[in-house]
């Protein structure tokens, strides 16, 4: 089996759309931000020096996250998410390393995330890779309970 991580490519931005809209369904629903979000990806998040990294299994993508940039010192990690097919492989780990290490080459001082309380395995991941709980900060997702933060 053949597991790699990639940077954007547009052939799957409607793959980094799918996966998102997935796991919305499934726990949450899709947002207005979120829809703003998939319509603007290579200009909200790409154009300004943010990255979307791809996780593939044999060639086929199984997981996606995007790194957006806030300032020259900070990244937020968002829209996380892997296949259910391929859930239970470890491919978040992988998409973690893959956002600290681009975070770290970007001279970044920090990584933060919004989550919710109720994703247990998300909390326990990032809390596996030193994100500490903080105040939430101001927020345009309804479903977001929960601010965490690493220290680069």
């Amino acid at each position: 089996m053949e597991i790699k991580i990639i940077g954007y490519n547009p052939q799957y931005k409607n793959d980094f759309i799918r996966l998102n809209k997935a796991w919305l369904e499934e726990y949450f629903y899709v947002e207005p931000h979120d829809l703003e979000t998939f319509s603007n990806i290579e200009n909200d998040i790409i154009k300004k020096e943010g990255e979307i990294f791809f996780c593939l299994v044999n060639n086929e993508i199984a997981g996606t996250v995007a790194m957006i940039k806030v300032d020259d010192k900070t990244f937020e990690l968002a829209k996380m998410a892997v296949d259910k097919k391929f859930q239970g492989m470890k491919l978040s780990n992988l998409l973690m390393e893959a956002c600290i290490d681009f975070a770290k080459k970007n001279q970044a001082e920090k990584i933060f995330l919004l989550s919710n309380k109720k994703l247990a395995p998300a909390i326990n991941l990032y809390k596996k890779f030193n994100f500490i709980e903080v105040p939430m900060g101001t927020t345009d997702y309804a479903r977001a309970d929960i601010q965490m933060e690493l220290k680069l």
